[in-house]
């Protein structure tokens, strides 16, 4: 959703696994990475097994762009493999830090797709080049597949590597992991910040970032991986599970912001319909916040649920917009400043004939910096909207995430220098109302979590914006991590 530069938040990393009875366990993933474009668009990535080896092909790009009929070919036939999409909250864009990361250590291989972010990675990754461990990738990724694999040589197995190795972390992690022999290893950090599911079929198991994947792939939903659990599939079932990650963050749970805007919306998460979730923020916003309009309309494509369930609750009639190009991608360029100053227009145009001379109400999930509504609320009313009033389906942020959100500083946060007015007025709105923290919560009641929400109320965090630094309060003393 970010729209060439501008101030979106980006998407978090998609992870996938697959054990099953055929040999096309390469283009199944695949596919999967596919449906999860959503949630990476920097690079993608694809390992399998074959006759106890690891290969892996990957590259920068969509999934569509590196792997090319040729590239595929590349990968053996395999009943086994992972795949990874990748957007860069850590280690900078770069194909030395794209995923899945292949390990060899002493006994065996491992490949490992990894979806958080780790906050003492650089501490981790100081002690293990103390032990002769060498690096070539600055990602925090690499780090957690170095550890599995170095304490699976410690206690001969992968699984137990894994738990070791997961009980050292703190931060946000959704790891899957391919063993050499074709076995898969997945697991959740204990406050269950990001997700994680599995599913099933008649040739075998999966498991996915989101719901959608296994759907796009034909396996049904069996259920949510719980936080905290490691999972180790063989021969296309589960072989084992256990609660063995205990290392609990207080006051943390999944990012809510996963149902505000990071998942798809066919997606089922903890419980939760993401559809659903959002069409109950359209509901509470239009509630708390109430106007007389004409025409309600979504910011494609993450405000559109929202705005059905604020046009159901007011009765305002739900009308589009906006028209989206959907043929320009990631990699566009354009030629001149004030192509570059009008790139809104490019990706979502106006729909004059049905907004010329109506009252708007206008939902979108979030305003972070504030650039991108007022492009957009400019460009309605160079069409003819006689007035816009906007509704935001998340609170206003106010804080840095430790655990991936993509907030660079809280000082370019736009709810940290101005009121809501002031806002409204700056992006060129008649009104201006975001949900409440209580609202937001309200419409995700459904689900089976708690919620992290921690990026609009403040934590026990701190970031520092002159050092660039994290400093977090570890075990009554702090310690400082590079950003």
């Amino acid at each position: 959703m970010k729209i060439n530069g501008s101030e979106k938040l980006r998407e978090e990393c998609a992870v996938f696994g697959i054990n099953i009875k055929e040999v096309e366990a390469g283009g199944v993933t695949y596919n999967a990475l596919l449906a999860l474009q959503h949630r990476g668009q920097e690079g993608c990535g694809i390992a399998v097994t074959s006759d106890n080896r690891i290969f892996c092909q990957k590259g920068r790009g969509l999934v569509g762009e590196v792997f090319t009929g040729e590239k595929l070919a590349l990968l053996p036939p395999s009943a086994s493999a992972i795949g990874h999409n990748r957007y860069s909250t850590s280690g900078g864009d770069s194909i030395y830090n794209t995923q899945p990361f292949v390990t060899e250590y002493l006994t065996g291989r491992i490949a490992t797709s990894h979806n958080g972010n780790i906050v003492n990675a650089k501490e981790l990754r100081t002690e293990l080049k103390k032990n002769g461990i060498k690096y070539e990738a600055t990602s925090d990724s690499e780090v957690l597949s170095t550890l599995i694999a170095y304490y699976a040589v410690q206690l001969g197995s992968v699984k137990k590597g894994a738990i070791k190795a997961a009980n050292s972390l703190k931060g946000a992690f959704s790891v899957v992991v391919l063993c050499d022999d074709g076995s898969i290893i997945a697991f959740r950090d204990p406050d269950g910040f990001r997700p994680l599911c599995i599913g099933n079929n008649s040739k075998g198991m999966a498991v996915a970032s989101e719901s959608c994947a296994l759907d796009s792939c034909g396996f049904s939903f069996l259920r949510d991986v719980e936080p905290g659990e490691i999972i180790e599939i063989k021969d296309g079932k589960i072989a084992d599970s256990e609660l063995a990650i205990l290392n609990k963050t207080k006051g943390n749970g999944l990012c809510i912001f996963e149902y505000v805007y990071f998942a798809r919306p066919d997606s089922f998460i903890d419980g939760l319909s993401v559809y659903e979730a959002r069409y109950n923020m359209g509901k509470i916003l239009a509630k708390e916040h109430p106007v007389e309009a004409d025409i309600v309309c979504g910011v494609p494509d993450s405000g559109l649920e929202a705005a059905a369930g604020y046009a159901e609750e007011s009765g305002i009639p739900l009308v589009q917009g906006f028209v989206k190009n959907r043929y320009i991608g990631r990699s566009f360029i354009y030629p001149s400043q004030t192509q570059r100053e009008n790139a809104v227009r490019l990706k979502l145009n106006p729909l004059a004939s049905n907004i010329k001379g109506k009252r708007i109400v206008l939902v979108d999930d979030s305003i972070v910096r504030g650039t991108t509504s007022e492009k957009i609320i400019r460009a309605l009313k160079m069409a003819g909207a006689k007035e816009i009033h906007m509704r935001i389906s998340s609170p206003p942020f106010c804080h840095t995430c430790l655990y991936g959100t993509d907030i660079d500083s809280e000082e370019n946060l736009i709810a940290n220098k101005m009121t809501t007015h002031e806002i409204g007025k700056k992006i060129g709105t008649e009104s201006l109302g975001y949900i409440s923290i209580e609202g937001l919560k309200e419409a995700c009641h459904k689900s089976t979590r708690t919620f992290c929400t921690k990026c609009f109320t403040g934590d026990e965090n701190h970031y520092d914006i002159k050092k660039n630094e994290l400093e977090v309060e570890k075990d009554g003393r702090k310690s400082i991590f590079s950003s």
